[in-house]
């Protein structure tokens, strides 16, 4: 007989370990709608005080796994490897929408599910709902049909894969548990393994705008997904990447769009994004089998930005899920501008030295481009345009950022948040090194059988 979800969490509050048997009935009361919101986030809590083991995360993932469709994409014979990446949220990070098109370039295939943003931390599935009708939750045929197309998609998860960890992930966005370890590697190994990837390379982020800002808290997340992954037979390597500062020019879901854009199209691309991208994708090339080593990766990744041929995937994405066939030549006829845009010069001339990512992010928030609760519309217009990082000067005539917003009183204050949250100084205290810190790899055993 199935235990009450209430005596499952009576258990896991008290501290107890949960059986297989106790996390798949829990999850599949999740997925079928007979466990509440409310029971939901005591859930959630409960993991976040107590955590959970090793085997009770492996278990909480297949469940969550299995409580929808897993892909097998060998009927299809697609004709190349089935990758993806994974970042546990920054601010600022676009890298996926930069990424996907690229690898699908080189001759991977991408069926990327993605989420909407945790708390301070922005999402892939938000900044792609930005675009006029690009469907974010496609059925299973489109979704193929999407990667079949561009080679890659970026969707969210839909009724069919990995429902149980859509409603769990939305309750712990707005009650305080997004930076539960078990609970993220849950969530992100259940939506990957539901897609029946051959690879997968992960992006820790570390630092202030990550949901783990400490170096420990990171590589113990790392290391718990690698280990978890790894049990389900899935190839993985683990990048520690900076989050001390925004990634990239734009902060704001319409904004890293068009910043996705220029970078794809050559018009810009911001060196730590450049960097972090190559990085990521690098190592999905050589995982996959598509480059015998991270110098052939990153030639092919090179020739994939220099020829067009990831813009052009990237532009093939975007019409087969509904979007305007011509958003990489004109972005601007479609990405709606914010009705406010107001340059934030600093209190005095100076050296950005310190930045608060964090704080950059419930900027957002506040600014009406975040939610505070889980139904919260999103205002896709809003942000922070060509904002400044650790080391740049900035004054009268070179402005921390461009605010967009909604209103001129929302962009005084955001402008007052801005201030606060960059220190400006003389100088930088310390140069900005590489924004990749460390990599992981996994156990060379831990191969799909």
């Amino acid at each position: 007989m199935k235990a009450p979800p209430a005596e499952v969490i009576r258990r896991k509050r008290d501290g107890a370990a949960l059986s297989e048997d106790e996390l798949a009935g829990l999850v599949g009361g999740i997925a079928d709608g007979s466990v509440s919101d409310a029971q939901i986030a005591a859930f959630a809590m409960a993991v976040y005080f107590r955590g959970m083991t090793r085997a009770e995360c492996a278990s909480l993932t297949r469940a969550m796994t299995h409580s929808g469709t897993v892909l097998d994409w060998s009927r299809a014979d697609p004709g190349g490897p089935i990758l993806d990446k994974h970042s546990t949220g920054g601010v600022g990070d676009k890298v996926s929408l930069v990424l996907a098109p690229v690898v699908a370039a080189c001759g991977g295939f991408v069926p990327m599910i993605s989420g909407r943003g945790l708390g301070h931390t922005g999402g892939t599935l938000d900044k792609l709902a930005s675009i006029p009708g690009y469907e974010t939750t496609p059925d299973i045929a489109c979704f193929r049909a999407a990667v079949s197309a561009a080679g890659c998609a970026i969707v969210g998860q839909t009724a069919d894969l990995a429902p149980a960890d859509r409603r769990l992930y939305a309750v712990r966005d707005v009650t305080a548990t997004t930076d539960s370890v078990p609970l993220i590697t849950a969530s992100i190994l259940s939506k990957k393994l539901a897609a029946g990837l051959d690879a997968l390379v992960m992006d820790v982020k570390v630092g202030s705008g990550a949901l783990l800002p400490s170096l420990e808290a990171a590589t113990a997340l790392a290391e718990s997904l690698l280990d978890v992954g790894g049990a389900a037979g899935l190839p993985m390597v683990a990048l520690l990447t900076d989050m001390t500062q925004a990634l990239g020019d734009h902060v704001g879901n319409a904004l890293e769009v068009g910043e996705a854009i220029a970078f794809l199209t050559g018009r810009r691309r911001e060196p730590r994004l450049r960097v972090v991208t190559a990085a990521l994708a690098g190592e999905l090339l050589v995982l996959g089998g598509l480059a015998r080593d991270h110098a052939e990766a990153e030639s092919a990744i090179e020739r994939a930005l220099a020829s067009g041929a990831a813009a052009e995937r990237f532009a093939r994405m975007v019409a087969a899920l509904g979007g305007p066939a011509d958003l990489v030549e004109h972005p601007a006829r479609h990405l709606a501008p914010a009705p406010v845009q107001r340059p934030v010069a600093p209190a005095s001339p100076g050296t950005v030295s310190r930045i608060d990512a964090r704080a950059l992010g419930l900027l957002l928030v506040e600014l009406g481009g975040g939610r505070r609760r889980a139904e919260d519309a999103i205002d896709a217009a809003v942000g922070l345009a060509d904002l400044r990082g650790v080391g740049d000067a900035v004054g009268p005539h070179q402005p921390l950022a461009v605010i967009h917003a909604r209103s001129v009183a929302d962009a005084e204050a955001g402008a007052a948040a801005l201030r606060r949250a960059v220190s400006v100084g003389e100088a930088a205290t310390m140069a900005p090194g590489s924004p990749v810190l460390r990599r992981i790899r996994s156990a060379p055993e831990a191969r799909r059988a």
